[in-house]
């Protein structure tokens, strides 16, 4: 860890007077919550293993609060900042408050779902504060593009956070939970209370580690697999046959397929893995060739 001055980080004064300084106030549009405890963001560098050789990517990084504490333990830092305001005044705060490390940050003036390239070395570890509106589709996404990222700590709404790391046969399994899972092992790592960030937010803040692993071994593309989580979790309530209907082209399709999966039609998506899914993937029928694939 490189050695920094004791006041590097930014403080609640310190939050208040640079946002007071640019005109900012975070919007609920983009679901933005600056953290404003010290304290907070080392804990959240600590809980994400950051090592010293790492680069990390970060996603929404504010005023910079989680990209400072960032800076001290990694080697690298790449921050993906979509609001023109806030991507303005990121590289200036570093450059004051952290002179030795700035030539370490690189700023990427973008929206993170349109993100395909990063400048400077490949990333190792994604750790961020997610707005709350796109914490998933942002996950993803990165996941997807940036395979070379092989730890990943983030903080999201705590019910999303409980949806990502549940495992089948959970009430709230679905989706976010099997697309999570086909890259990682996931986990919750911890709650952050309310009161560690401006505005504080009317909702709880949860951390989730994801560590990644192969995905499962299948014939199907990750799009197709997807395609056959998006339609069971559509319509949760029903059985797989039911659900399955549209994309395998009709209900006794879908059980067709289902049963050469080793998955019972009565079966609901909420009780199978990301590997079961993917064998169901493997089934479709050719009839439904055509069907719409799921997102990434």
């Amino acid at each position: 860890m490189s050695t920094t001055e004791p006041d590097a980080l930014l403080g609640p004064a310190d939050i208040r007077e640079l946002a007071a300084a640019l005109g900012v106030r975070p919007t609920k549009q983009r679901g933005q919550n600056f953290v404003i405890d010290a304290n907070t963001v080392r804990r959240i560098v600590r809980t994400a293993g950051v090592l010293p050789d790492d680069t990390v990517l970060e996603v929404g990084p504010g005023l910079g609060s989680l990209t400072l504490a960032l800076l001290e333990a990694a080697d690298r830092v790449t921050a993906i900042e979509i609001d023109d305001v806030l991507a303005g005044a990121l590289t200036p705060t570093i450059v004051a408050r952290m002179p030795a490390r700035a030539d370490r940050f690189a700023l990427v003036h973008n929206d993170a779902m349109q993100v395909t390239e990063l400048p400077g070395p490949p990333p190792t570890a994604l750790v961020a504060n997610l707005p709350y509106n796109v914490a998933v589709p942002v996950l993803l996404h990165m996941l997807a593009t940036f395979p070379t990222i092989e730890r990943t700590l983030v903080m999201v709404q705590a019910e999303v956070a409980d949806r990502l790391a549940a495992k089948p046969g959970n009430k709230v399994y679905g989706v976010p939970s099997v697309k999570a899972n086909w890259y990682a092992d996931v986990k919750r790592a911890g709650s952050i209370g309310r009161n560690v960030f401006w505005p504080a937010p009317n909702v709880d803040s949860g951390l989730v580690a994801l560590v990644r692993h192969e995905p499962p071994t299948t014939t199907a593309t990750r799009r197709e697999v997807f395609a056959v989580v998006d339609a069971a979790f559509a319509q949760r309530r029903k059985t797989l046959r039911a659900a399955l209907a549209g994309w395998a082209g009709s209900a006794p399709a879908a059980e067709a397929a289902l049963v050469a999966a080793g998955i019972s039609p009565q079966a609901r998506g909420e009780a199978l893995t990301v590997e079961e899914f993917a064998a169901i993937a493997e089934h479709k029928p050719a009839v439904a060739a055509g069907v719409a694939e799921g997102s990434e």
